[in-house]
């Protein structure tokens, strides 16, 4: 066979390729026109999933599996660093092509201040003799026979401030400066051991109109796992314990605009937020999302572990606490110290990740760090410096450094801005 023959036998191929190709899109289009001839409730159950080759099929959202999950995601989000961003953006740009306007929430919070009393030095102490001379000396303390011994603090008193949506907040401050307080007064919260006084607000209603655990979530320091359930288990039961939301309203209505204007959306987008809005999955595909931008689907199989079983390491099991907690639905994310334990690198990949999602659908977020890195540090859009129960600084980073200088702290050269704030901080004199 010479070389036109050869250049035939190619050229035949190509053209037989593209009429497969073609006979797949009419296909394609002739399921699509019946899809969307159905009720939008019928419509939010069924979807068209193109499998490795050929033309997609017609599918229920509730047999999506364990497999079509993994080819779903790999194909809208295959390396989460490059592609995390763009799926995102696709995800949005469906809504705001509609013109569906995304709920946001700003958080306000007002001369809010938070006391305690303690006992201090060996009292502190949970030892069996101090829980015993506790409920003895509370029950004289009912009939006024013994004054009250415990020490009063100040946690923190008088702080103001807005937590703004679309922009992602780093908490910076030294040990048992209130940072966990903050957060947790922030998600309504706190221990009904401590007195609190102020006013804190979602978009200008207090916390006894609504129930903020539902519209925030707050991520603790402390690692609490079940040992005996793996990765992909723990943040499928949160998910579901989470639920939806109000992520199928949202669908139907985008549905029903789409269908009105006549807009064909990404397949694969369609099957991912209709998996995303169904409750009730034993392993939502948002499950699935959160173990691979996080990293965890090396180890999504593995027992998460604990002190008696072998399971994954204390920086995988510190993304699993971050993981079950922004698997739900929430708009307000408030985490303390999600970095513990966790190298720069892995942490400037979890925030710059929840950076993208908090400015793309404009969430609100708060996030505690001790000492991050510059290039983490360069994430965030607001500050939040704490010292000695008063917040410091709350601004954009970009003037920190000016203000503390008309105060006469300058930052070294070559110093890190989070160290040196952390420094800085410490030095309560200069407060007012």
């Amino acid at each position: 066979m010479d070389g036109s023959d050869i250049y035939k036998a190619t050229r035949g191929l190509d053209v037989f390729n593209q009429s497969n190709q073609h006979e797949d899109g009419d296909e394609a289009a002739l399921k699509w026109a019946v899809l969307e001839k159905l009720p939008t409730f019928d419509r939010l159950k069924k979807g068209l999933l193109y499998r490795s080759s050929g033309p997609p099929d017609e599918i229920f959202i509730d047999n999506l599996g364990l497999v079509d999950r993994k080819h779903l995601l790999d194909r809208l989000v295959k390396v989460a660093e490059e592609d995390n961003e763009k799926f995102l953006l696709k995800l949005r740009n469906r809504f705001d092509t509609v013109g569906i306007d995304l709920p946001t929430i700003e958080v306000r919070f007002e001369h809010l201040t938070v006391e305690a009393d303690i006992f201090t030095g060996s009292r502190s102490l949970p030892s069996f003799l101090n829980f015993n001379i506790e409920i003895l000396e509370a029950f004289l303390n009912i009939f006024h026979l013994l004054p009250n011994r415990k020490k009063h603090i100040t946690i923190f008193e008088d702080l103001s401030g807005i937590i703004k949506p679309g922009r992602i907040t780093l908490l910076l401050g030294p040990p048992s400066s209130g940072k966990t307080t903050l957060l947790l007064a922030l998600a309504g919260k706190l221990s009904k051991e401590l007195r609190w006084s102020g006013r804190v607000s979602y978009n200008g209603h207090d916390m006894h109109e609504f129930v903020p655990q539902r519209t925030s979530a707050y991520i603790s320091q402390n690692d609490l796992h079940i040992g005996e359930m793996t990765v992909r288990e723990t943040l499928a039961f949160s998910a579901r314990c989470r639920g939806v939301g109000s992520r199928y309203e949202m669908l139907a209505e985008l549905l029903r605009r789409e269908k009105d204007a006549n807009i064909k959306p990404d397949p694969d987008i369609d099957i991912y937020m209709k998996a995303a809005a169904t409750e009730g999955q034993q392993t939502s595909v948002v499950t699935e999302y959160v173990l691979k931008v996080l990293g965890l689907d090396i180890c999504a199989d593995t027992l998460v572990g604990d002190e008696m079983i072998i399971g994954i390491s204390g920086g995988q099991r510190k993304r699993v606490t971050t993981g079950e907690m922004i698997v739900g639905p929430s708009k307000v994310l408030l985490m303390d110290e999600i970095s513990t334990g966790l190298d720069s690198s892995t942490t400037f990949h979890i925030v710059n990740s929840l950076r993208q999602y908090i400015q793309i659908f404009e969430g609100t977020a708060v996030i505690s760090l001790l000492q991050p890195a510059p290039e983490t540090y360069n994430l965030f859009d607001d500050i939040i410096l704490l010292s000695d129960a008063k917040i410091v600084y709350q601004g954009p980073p970009e003037k920190v450094l000016e203000f503390f200088e008309s105060m006469g702290f300058e930052c070294p050269q070559r110093k890190g801005v989070a160290d040196f704030l952390l420094e800085v901080s410490m030095i309560s004199r200069f407060v007012s």
